[in-house]
């Protein structure tokens, strides 16, 4: 089927923030606990919110809201030095917009958190609609914020590809009835995320280009 929209992932897929988000995990968990899980842990549940990530690695009696506020505050303070878009993403995105593409971004990431990816590069405008944590019942890997972005882009699944790289991704996005891409630049092992069978791999952002056949 012709395609007509293009959903993406934001951190790990359109913006390198891994960096960025295992320093905030390590600073919050240290701060409250004394010490920090694993990094493999922390990145097995990059794609979900972040509440429930730190309510699987919490401890009874944790104070969930303030470690929310230490890993914001952290991230907030490192945020432009530790995260940029992947090399030929901005660019990709722009060259799919002037195709026709409708586009959206569908993260676990809050919108607050989007704005403060894209204004620095000027592509605020980018993207028709952003599918964020809080616009939603619930958060990948169920499929509800692919359908949302969807109904929000008046395109049908047949007409659309979810680019990700995390299996909660193509989970969610094979779950809405889409096509699923996994991106090879991500945090996550390969294999992992072919054992998924994604119906598209790109090894480069250049390679969004050719879903559109």
């Amino acid at each position: 089927m012709p395609l007509q929209a293009v959903l993406l992932d934001f951190d790990g897929t359109f913006l390198d923030s891994v960096e960025l988000i295992l320093a905030a995990f390590r600073h919050t968990f240290a701060a409250h606990h004394g010490e920090a899980p694993p990094d493999a842990l922390w990145l097995a549940g990059i794609g979900t919110p972040l509440m429930t990530q730190m309510e699987e690695l919490s401890r009874p009696g944790d104070d969930l809201e303030a470690m929310y506020i230490t890993y914001r505050d952290y991230v907030i303070e490192h945020h432009d030095r530790l995260s940029r878009p992947f090399a030929g993403m901005p660019e990709a995105v722009r060259e799919l917009r002037a195709r026709g593409m409708k586009l959206a971004i569908v993260t676990s990431k809050r919108a607050i958190g989007v704005q403060r990816g894209l204004e620095p590069i000027g592509m605020l405008d980018a993207f028709d609609t952003w599918v964020c944590p809080e616009h939603v019942t619930h958060a990948k890997p169920h499929p509800e914020p692919v359908w949302l972005a969807l109904e929000r882009l008046g395109v049908e699944r047949e007409h659309a590809v979810f680019v990700g790289d995390s299996p909660h991704d193509l989970v969610a996005g094979r779950a809405a009835g889409v096509a699923t891409a996994a991106v090879g630049w991500g945090p996550f092992d390969h294999a992992l995320l072919r054992s998924h069978e994604p119906d598209h791999w790109l090894e480069s952002p250049a390679d969004l280009l050719g879903l559109l056949g």
